[in-house]
């Protein structure tokens, strides 16, 4: 019996999509040097934004790099010194390995966190990205649990990313 001809077009839709996801985390390698370049490497992406009717919460937890900024389940949240002005220079393949840190509603201090550096910013997909400081906060696809900082220090896509302090200033140990 040969396949329904809706079944085939599904799978090949299917199949083409994984290829072009396959393409477009390898291509985040080749912006800059890093251990999660193309060949993977990449853990699942946070889910993004916080949960439909709830506002992103910021904090603060205890690191290997001291107090950072973290979201409520305490993943690391990270700045990009590409961004100028508030506003997001990261989009297409940059926001697939550094997926911005989103909310519905205005956004939340949680335990340590500064109420006043908390923000936000419009992406240009009409998204609402949380800021800290002014500067607009992404997750980075390769720490796999709360409290991993990999992302730090990394250079990739034009810029370096780093992780926040409470006054909303990078921690750069270089």
């Amino acid at each position: 019996m040969y396949p329904n001809p809706r079944q085939l077009r599904r799978g090949l839709t299917s199949a083409a999509s994984l290829a072009a996801f396959t393409l477009a985390l390898a291509a985040c390698g080749a912006g800059g040097s890093s251990a999660y370049g193309a060949g993977g490497g990449y853990g699942a992406a946070p889910a993004t934004p916080s949960a439909v009717g709830t506002a992103a919460t910021v904090d603060l937890r205890a690191s290997s790099l001291g107090q950072i900024v973290v979201d409520a389940q305490g993943r690391t949240l990270y700045l990009f010194e590409a961004d100028k002005g508030g506003k997001s220079a990261c989009d297409g393949p940059c926001a697939t390995a550094w997926p911005p840190y989103l909310s519905n509603g205005a956004p939340q201090a949680g335990t340590g966190a500064s109420g006043g550096l908390i923000g936000t910013t419009f992406r240009g997909d009409g998204t609402t990205q949380v800021t800290y400081g002014g500067h607009p906060l992404y997750y980075f696809v390769g720490d796999k649990a709360p409290g991993d900082v990999t992302g730090q220090d990394i250079d990739q896509f034009g810029a370096k990313w780093y992780v926040l302090d409470k006054a909303g200033t990078k921690i750069d140990n270089d």
